[in-house]
Parts: structure tokens; C-alpha cells; sequence
């Protein structure tokens, strides 16, 4: 028995040494298998996105899928308030400021009837990108003698809505979806604004958007009273301050289809988010209606999207104009963007034949977007 009973404790030694030499991954292989989704989010997102931009998009919907699922190009948002030394490393780079070096030997469309004052962008915003089809990256930016960043990195068809807005000196802006803050680091550029207020419902995204602001601006201006930072749902907004704002930048949240399409991580696709995704189009309607009546009359709001889908973007301002009429009494005209879309037709690949606003559309040689914007000007 005893000789039983030590053959047994040997017996055990071995193996649990032979588990100690086991790699832990394999030794835990099953429990992974049984707990990694089936269907992630990505795979979900892609899924949607094929069948509906498929038939949105049509022949268009091949090339602009490869372009999302490829890496995407970067433009650097240049920060006027930074040492100008940086532009001479930006171009060394073999990199361009695509806003001062519009090229416009075509002759622009003609302006839509009524809209012949729409000539101007806001001032003073550059951001430089890469020639087309060249897929180089940009160098960290690094904080000049003040502690300031040089340029921040982002989606340079973000900043179109920002020109579109048209700020000039003086104009009383209002940023009400505002965070992570490349936006409203592009409106700061312009030098021009009497007030901003940028707003965000969540507080950690204001946390971070708060962040940024640090990052690029000086102390002084984020202290005076030009700049105001809040976290308030911005739903309801004409309640807050209406009929106040020169301009109004809505850049709600949307299904941001490239995010949506690379990274499982804080998808909307995820199934637990799913009563999230189905309410985007209700919550994007109560946006724009709230910055609709925070602007004052003659004043012009700007809607834009990270998204390509015509429910979230074209069927929202129609849906905003018709109840900003029968509610609310407001009349608003659409402002047309086409001069704007010709001006950097050489950087950014717009889609073809929008019925309401434009839309920059993921392209190979052109990897920016989607972004969607609409214009429009308060009447009364």
C-alpha cells in the first residue's frame, strides 16, 4: 500500500510539472474559444455596410469599401498659435497646406439662385497633406518652446465642414458636439471668433477635449471669457441659448463607418449597442433642430457625419428643415457647397450627384472620409 501510496504522489509530481511547462495559452485554448464572439462587431459592421452602401453607392461601393478597409491618410490641422518654424519641417516633408494651394483654372460652377454671397471661407485654417496616392505618414508633433503642439493629426476632409462654416470677425460660434476637438481646433484658427462655445453631453469626452485644448492654446485664451467648455445635452439647446449664434457647427454622432469597420473596441456594431445604432437618426434630428434654433436669424449652421449612410445624413436635414417650418416657424434655405468641393477636387474624392449636400468619399488614391456636410442659412 505505502509503495501504491508513493507511486501515486510521484504520479502527481509529474504531471503537475509537465503543466508548469505548459504554455498557459494552450492550457487555456478552450475557455478562449468558448468566449470569443462568434460575430464581432467589425464583421457585423461590414455585413450592414455591404448591403446597404451596395445599393447606395452602387458601382461606387467596390472601391470606396477596399479604401476603408485600407490604412487611412492623415492630414496635420497646423496650429497657428505654435512657432512658424514648423512649416518649413511640414514641408520638408513633402507635404502641402491643400487650402492655400487650391488650384482654379476651371471655372467654378455657378451658385445656386438666392446664394450668390456664399464666396468666402473661414480664414486663416491650414492643413497640410501628402500628394494623392502617396501614403507617407507624419512625423509626431513635438511641443515648441511654449509646451505647444506643432499640428494635430486628423481626417483632413474633417476640417471642410469648418471652411464651410464661413466664420468672420466677430461671429458668435457654437461647437455643439465638439469632442475629441479637432474641429473646434480648426474654428480657433480662424483668429476671427467673438465667442466660442464648445459644448460636448459626455464628461469624458469634455475631459478630453479639455485635454487638447491645453495641448494647443494657450493658457490666456482658455481663460478669458471668448471660450466657454460644457458638458450639456446638447438635444436641448434651444432651451439653453436660442437664437444667439452666428454659426453653428452640428458634427453629431454617427455610426463612423471606418472606426466602425478596424476596431472592435467601442463599436457601435456591438450587439449590446444596438438600440444605440437604431436611435442614431432620431438623436442626430434633435441635434441639428436644437443648433438650428440656437442660431440667430441670418445666422448659418453647418451638419456633418463621419458616415456614408443617406439615413443619417441627406434624410436628417430633410427631416430637420421640414419640422424646423411646421414646428418651430423657422425658415431655412440650403446653401450650396459645389464651389467648396471644387476648390480641393484635386485632394478629396466627393460623390457624384448628391441631392443635398457633399459628401468626401474613401478613395485608394485619396484614402479621406467619408464625411458628410450640409449647409444651411436661418431665414427667420
Amino acid at each position: 500500500v505505502m509503495a501504491l501510496f508513493m507511486d501515486t504522489r510521484l504520479l502527481l509530481r509529474k504531471l503537475n510539472d509537465l503543466k508548469c511547462f505548459t504554455p498557459k495559452r494552450n492550457r487555456v485554448k478552450e475557455k478562449w474559444a468558448a468566449t470569443r464572439p462568434k460575430h464581432p462587431p467589425t464583421s457585423l459592421a461590414l455585413q450592414h455596410f455591404d448591403a446597404a452602401y451596395s445599393v447606395h453607392l452602387g458601382p461606387l461601393w467596390p472601391s470606396v469599401r477596399c479604401a476603408l478597409l485600407s490604412e487611412r491618410k492623415y492630414g496635420a490641422l497646423f496650429n497657428n498659435f505654435s512657432s512658424d518654424t514648423l512649416l518649413e519641417d511640414l514641408g520638408a516633408q513633402g507635404c502641402r497646406d491643400f487650402i492655400s494651394n487650391v488650384e482654379t483654372e476651371v471655372q467654378p460652377p455657378e451658385p445656386a439662385v438666392g446664394d450668390s454671397g456664399y464666396q468666402q471661407l473661414s480664414p486663416n485654417i491650414r492643413c497640410f497633406v501628402f500628394p494623392r496616392g502617396d501614403v507617407s505618414r507624419f512625423k509626431p508633433a513635438r511641443p515648441d518652446q511654449d509646451g505647444l503642439l506643432g499640428y494635430y493629426l486628423m481626417d483632413a476632409a474633417s476640417v471642410l465642414p469648418c471652411l464651410a462654416l464661413n466664420v468672420q470677425a466677430g461671429h458668435n460660434v457654437l461647437d455643439l458636439c465638439a469632442a475629441p476637438g479637432g474641429k473646434t481646433l480648426a474654428l480657433l484658427q480662424t483668429a476671427s471668433l467673438g465667442f466660442l462655445c464648445v459644448n460636448d453631453s459626455s464628461v469624458s469626452r469634455t475631459s478630453r477635449l479639455r485635454k487638447v485644448l491645453r495641448s494647443y492654446v494657450p493658457k490666456q485664451h482658455l481663460t478669458d471669457e471668448k471660450i466657454r467648455v460644457t458638458t450639456l445635452d446638447g438635444t436641448h439647446w434651444g432651451e439653453i441659448e436660442r437664437n444667439v449664434f452666428d454659426r453653428v457647427l452640428v458634427d453629431v454622432p454617427c455610426t463612423t463607418d471606418r472606426h466602425s469597420l478596424l476596431e472592435d473596441d467601442n463599436n457601435i456594431f456591438s450587439k449590446s449597442r444596438t438600440g444605440e445604432r437604431r436611435g442614431l437618426p432620431q438623436l442626430q434630428l434633435q441635434l441639428l433642430l436644437a443648433g438650428i434654433e440656437a442660431a440667430c436669424p441670418g445666422g448659418e449652421i453647418v451638419y456633418s457625419t463621419c458616415t456614408l449612410s443617406p439615413h443619417q445624413n441627406a434624410s436628417v436635414v430633410e427631416q430637420a428643415l421640414h419640422w424646423a417650418r411646421e414646428n418651430h416657424g423657422i425658415q431655412l434655405e440650403v446653401v450650396d457647397l459645389r464651389r467648396l468641393t471644387h476648390l480641393f477636387r484635386n485632394t478629396f474624392h466627393f460623390a457624384p450627384d448628391l441631392h443635398l449636400g457633399e459628401m468626401v468619399v474613401p478613395h485608394l488614391a485619396a484614402n479621406f472620409g467619408p464625411i458628410y456636410m450640409c449647409k444651411m442659412r436661418r431665414l427667420t
